[in-house]
């Protein structure tokens, strides 16, 4: 696969409707699948819904959120879906599940547990501890969630540089102020730049209690450049066509990534792929 068509379904969910909210996702899945798509990414704890809460503390809802899950990656053939839900295998983890082809690729937890003005997610959440990618049809994708992005050094840089993703899908559920918009828009394309990758961050959109949620989903590009922009405070299906020969070509001219990466392999860091 040298080119690929990047969908990002910036959807309106509702905290503790899972049965709604899949039933969106099912929906937006197909319309991307219509639009030629090979991924679909949609937001954080898109099926349980954001920001959860006490919910999570009832073992009944974790296990339709789970259910939920599996019927998610089911409708995954032909493509790749990513998308946020309450993993519970021993503890409860912000997760972001990879589905490929009807079946479930892995899942990626949340490292970065934010927990200062409107978050409370350490209360929660486990972090997690394994920044892996995955690589499908020559394609190398990593997958980390919201917070995660906005630290340097973090899962996004470990993904490309040392797991050598092509592409870094960011899911979100980033809440607006006055400002957000553009420190969310010079993370992203700084994570991009630096990492000679294609960064794409999906945007939750609506409302929950005192917060709101502008959508504004981003994809840019391997030097930094946008290349599409979601709406703000509706949904949207955000698309555009990566071409992985632009981004290879652009790292074999950066000999700045080409020192990182040999620095890397001599500490012997490593990324499950």
């Amino acid at each position: 696969m040298n080119d690929l068509r990047l969908a990002l379904g910036q959807i309106n969910t509702t905290v503790g409707d899972i049965a709604g909210n899949t039933r969106a996702m099912l929906d937006w899945i197909e319309r991307a699948r219509t639009e030629g798509a090979d991924v679909v990414a949609f937001p954080e704890l898109a099926v349980i819904g954001y920001p959860p809460e006490d919910l999570l503390y009832r073992p009944d809802l974790l296990r339709r959120n789970i259910a939920a899950r599996d019927e998610i990656v089911a409708a995954s053939k032909g493509m790749i879906v990513v998308f946020g839900y309450a993993d519970a295998p021993d503890d409860i983890y912000n997760a972001a599940a990879v589905a490929c082809d009807g079946s479930l690729a892995g899942v990626y937890h949340k490292e970065f547990l934010p927990n200062y003005g409107v978050f409370d997610e350490n209360r929660y959440f486990q972090a997690g501890d394994a920044r892996s990618v995955f690589a499908i049809d020559g394609v190398v994708i990593g997958v980390n969630i919201c917070e995660d992005s906005w630290y340097p050094g973090g899962p996004a840089d470990h993904q490309a540089l040392v797991g050598g993703a092509h592409v870094i899908i960011n899911i979100s559920a980033s809440p607006y102020h006055a400002g957000k918009i553009g420190a969310r828009d010079r993370m992203i394309a700084t994570r991009a730049a630096d990492n000679d990758a294609v960064v794409a961050l999906v945007n939750l959109v609506g409302g929950q209690d005192e917060l709101v949620f502008d959508g504004g989903s981003v994809i840019y590009d391997e030097a930094g450049q946008i290349r599409a922009r979601g709406k703000q405070f509706e949904e949207d299906l955000v698309i555009a066509d990566i071409s992985l020969d632009a981004i290879f070509g652009y790292r074999l001219r950066d000999p700045r990534r080409r020192k990182e990466k040999y620095s890397a392999t001599l500490r012997g860091e490593e990324v499950p792929r």
